[in-house]
């Protein structure tokens, strides 16, 4: 039986949630509950018009552990991405419900997603690394600048933009365009973790105590 992934358990009762954060003792005192290193790739495609997103999402060896439980089907200590493709199909297309915690705007004008497609998982290193591709609705061109944010409106889960420049990748892109990469500033986490889950739990996705720890990545194109 697949294992729960961890955006269908955000979604669940309130009582599978607790036995989740539970399952993970390296999360379940307070917020946030699951640590995510990302990495992005964005896609161009033959008229040099932004055509979508390849997020890669490595989570903490807390989740990894808990959401990959039981999925070693042949029993050989390995997982791999055949046993694991299951699950990354149900975090991919579960993320609709969460905006794929993902904004995209063109020259100020937001962009709207598809569906997710070309998802996948590993696992390597403890960690489980998820990877899908979220098109945008429409290809879409930035004659100035194309800002990219990467975060969780509730904080329930942390992302942060990995290490280095190449964290925000051009794929088939214009040549000479610049980056700039903000993450999310150092923080009081004992201040936050203080905070009571009642005060987490009247967070709704336009709720802005999140926006502190958004991840941004400026991109200007000659």
């Amino acid at each position: 039986m697949i294992s729960p992934s961890f955006f269908g358990l955000r979604s669940a009762s309130r009582w599978l949630l607790a036995a989740a954060i539970t399952a993970v003792p390296t999360v379940a005192l307070a917020h946030p509950h699951v640590w995510v290193t990302s990495q992005t790739e964005v896609l161009y495609d033959d008229s040099q018009r932004i055509s979508g997103l390849r997020h890669i999402w490595t989570f903490d060896e807390g989740y990894s552990a808990y959401v990959t439980q039981g999925l070693d089907v042949n029993g050989d200590g390995v997982l791999s991405p055949d046993e694991l493709q299951e699950l990354a199909e149900l975090n991919a297309t579960s993320l609709v419900d969460f905006d794929y915690f993902t904004e995209v705007k063109a020259d100020g004008a937001a962009q709207s997603f598809g569906d997710p497609v070309d998802y996948g998982m590993v696992f390597e290193d403890d960690r489980a690394t998820l990877t899908f591709t979220l098109p945008l609705l429409e290809p879409a061109r930035a004659a100035n600048v194309l800002v990219l944010e990467v975060y969780d409106p509730t904080y329930f889960v942390s992302f942060r933009m990995d290490d280095g420049d190449d964290a925000v990748r051009l794929a088939g892109g214009p040549s000479g365009c610049a980056t700039s990469i903000t993450r999310p500033s150092t923080v009081d986490i004992a201040e936050v973790q203080s905070l009571s889950e009642a005060f987490f739990e009247a967070l709704t996705a336009s709720s802005n105590f999140g926006d502190q720890f958004a991840n941004r990545a400026l991109i200007a194109c000659p």
